[in-house]
């Protein structure tokens, strides 16, 4: 949506896009996690609203998808725009709205070229999670601190976390790259190719 709103022609819908990306990307996600699992209860409180709580797998949650989003939305972003502009007029030419062309041309195009960057974000995010263990995140980190903590093998505990997040993000960094070799020989494969001439 944030990304719509930074290619949009509406002026208003581009700052309210940009500030919200420019301001989501400039705060660390620790900041983000505090402000949202401390900060926002305590502004319901001086509200009234004295029994408000918002439980860390809650406020976790919330501060990921704010900060994934606004990293999500510039490559979507991006995307569109590596599309050239003459796919637009072309279909506005044609007689489709501006939302017609983006959702039956300009996306469909735009999400291929998306589709690694997305997973190097995703990839980014997982690991993103360890950070939220300081608020009591329900997460794999937390748990090793747990276990760590009640059985007093620290070395064995990190080491087993460790290579659990080594087996996932190496899993689907293998899959990020061989999604992208895939459209690149697809794409390879839908160029017509040029003729020699006989000498």
């Amino acid at each position: 949506i944030f990304a719509l709103m930074n290619v949009s022609h509406s002026r208003i819908l581009n700052i309210i896009g940009t500030v919200y990306v420019d301001a989501i990307r400039g705060v660390p996600l620790i900041v983000l996690a505090f402000f949202i699992y401390f900060g926002v209860p305590q502004a319901f409180k001086m509200m009234g609203f004295t029994s408000f709580r918002l439980p860390a797998l809650q406020a976790g949650t919330i501060a990921l998808a704010m900060n994934c989003g606004a990293y999500m939305a510039e490559i979507f972003r991006a995307g569109i725009e590596s599309i050239d502009k003459g796919q637009m007029e072309a279909s506005r030419s044609l007689g489709l709205t501006y939302g017609t062309s983006m959702k039956c041309v300009i996306l469909p195009q735009a999400f291929k070229v998306m589709i690694p960057s997305i997973i190097n974000q995703f990839i980014i995010t997982l690991k993103d999670t360890s950070i939220l263990s300081v608020i009591g995140y329900p997460e794999l980190t937390n748990m090793g601190r747990t276990i760590a903590g009640n059985t007093f093998l620290s070395l064995q505990t990190w080491a087993i976390v460790g290579v659990m997040y080594m087996i996932v993000i190496v899993s689907l960094s293998k899959a990020a790259k061989r999604i992208e070799r895939k459209i690149k020989i697809e794409d390879s494969e839908g160029k017509p190719r040029k003729r020699h001439r006989d000498q």
